[in-house]
């Protein structure tokens, strides 16, 4: 009785009370809620996901359906929402600048899903020359001074293929998975060969004496023989595209996204942020110091955790190396 009391009281209040505390805060400041965001907070993920809120939480169809425009027609659904609202653009210049910044990242977030998801659908083809011309390009990037004696070859498993062929190995995430390699073997050709390289000839970690009271005999014995654990550094990054398309599919990324695009978010940015995760894993593989590869599901889990963890806070920039200028931002 007390849940359903409480629901009860939820949907009024969803329904009724905030529609009329809203009516009462605009007779009051003049200013309608799109317009209260826009003054009163930054640029950013947190103006943008409010605005976004407000959009699709109205009464109105047409601002409900102004998140799902086609970017054309942006600056007409920006005229229509000042229109609705009864706002001057002469005497509110900024908004309308304001509110189109917003609506290109709102609307380019799922477009952006719609790119990833079709790459993510697209398997590898050995018979199509870009793809075979991708992979090849991978090796390349990643082992400059080694050639590749042959297309089906045991080489393969150098750069962390489980196979002759590694076209089999792309099955979960399709061309996706070849686009985020290659993209990183390209932009972040040192960082992924260091990675590469530490996956095949992994460093010891000393272990601390808190770390070592905390072992079990048993995990002890097993660490002081066992080297510490490599991994195959290409079935990461093909697990690491299904880590990042979860966190894009989610909306999870929406914080990373609206504040380092300062208009629509690219594929370019999804690869950028592919490279971060790449290398921000590849540390905390190291810090986690496995007993065995058996524990990379444990590990990974851990990871995409603390991931999400930092992508709650609305001020998130996951690289912030790749943000844009303040100039943009500042809209």
């Amino acid at each position: 009785f007390a849940r359903m009391f409480v629901q009860v009281c939820l949907y009024f209040y969803c329904k009724c009370l905030w529609r009329c505390l809203k009516f009462v805060v605009r007779k009051l400041t003049g200013q309608c809620e799109l317009q209260r965001i826009c003054y009163n907070t930054k640029p950013g993920a947190a103006r943008t996901m409010k605005i976004e809120a407000s959009l699709k939480g109205s009464k109105s169809k047409r601002l409900q359906t102004s998140v799902n425009v086609h970017p054309d027609a942006i600056e007409k659904t920006i005229d229509d929402i000042m229109e609705l609202k009864r706002i001057n653009p002469d005497v509110n210049p900024q908004l309308g600048v304001s509110l189109q910044a917003c609506l290109l990242q709102i609307v380019g977030y799922r477009n952006l899903i719609a790119e990833v998801e079709k790459l993510r659908r697209e398997p590898y083809d050995s018979e199509n020359p870009q793809h075979e011309e991708m992979l090849l390009k991978l090796w390349k990037c990643l082992k400059p001074n080694s050639p590749l004696k042959a297309r089906i070859s045991k080489q393969w498993c150098e750069i962390g293929f489980q196979g002759d062929d590694p076209k089999t190995d792309f099955r979960g995430m399709g061309l996706l998975g070849l686009y985020n390699l290659v993209y990183f073997a390209e932009w972040d050709t040192e960082i992924a060969q260091q990675v590469l390289t530490d996956s095949l000839h992994p460093k010891y970690r000393e272990v601390t004496k808190k770390e070592l009271s905390q072992l079990s005999k048993a995990e002890w014995e097993k660490k002081k023989f066992d080297k510490a654990i490599g991994y195959s550094f290409a079935i990461v990054g093909i697990n690491i595209t299904d880590l990042a398309y979860n966190l894009l599919v989610s909306g999870a990324l929406k914080t990373h996204f609206y504040n380092v695009a300062p208009e629509a978010p690219t594929l370019t940015h999804f690869q950028q942020t592919f490279c971060y995760l790449m290398h921000e894993f590849h540390k905390f593989w190291i810090d986690e110091d496995p007993l065995d590869i058996m524990e990379f599901n444990r590990v990974r889990e851990k990871f995409y955790k603390r991931i999400l963890r930092q992508l709650q806070n609305p001020e998130m920039a996951l690289c912030p190396h790749f943000a844009a200028s303040e100039s943009l931002i500042n809209m």
